[in-house]
């Protein structure tokens, strides 16, 4: 019978555990990308339901609005901007560690690419 207990008990720690390594990405960042020798910086607060993530960015030539996932420590958003009239979508897959996300930063249409990091505002 002690056994029975002892194995429920490691089962209910090994759960909370995993629980309380649920990533979240709510809350405001800020980023610092590097595409193709061009830095840029923006603040963005993000909302998490579920997986789901949602919220705002605002850079230099305005405010767009994100949209993207979060899976274990993976985390992915997008947004379009206007640049010259014409529609590009930046995309940004990357990491999440204490408070830091950092990965890569794709110009979907150009193909051009670079890297960045994004520092949770405390």
């Amino acid at each position: 019978m002690k056994k029975i207990a002892a194995i429920a008990l490691l089962a209910c720690g090994v759960v909370f555990a995993q629980a309380q390594d649920s990533s979240t990405v709510a809350g405001k960042w800020k980023i610092h990308s590097s595409i193709a020798g061009n830095e840029s910086d923006s603040a963005c607060t993000f909302t998490q339901v579920s997986n789901d993530v949602s919220g705002s960015c605002t850079r230099g030539d305005g405010t767009v609005k994100i949209t993207g996932k979060v899976d274990g420590k993976k985390v992915t958003w997008s947004y379009d901007i206007d640049y010259n009239g014409s529609t590009l979508t930046m995309k940004y897959d990357g990491t999440l560690d204490s408070g830091k996300i950092t990965g890569d930063v794709t110009v979907v249409q150009y193909g051009a690419g670079g890297d960045f990091t994004a520092i949770l505002e405390k």
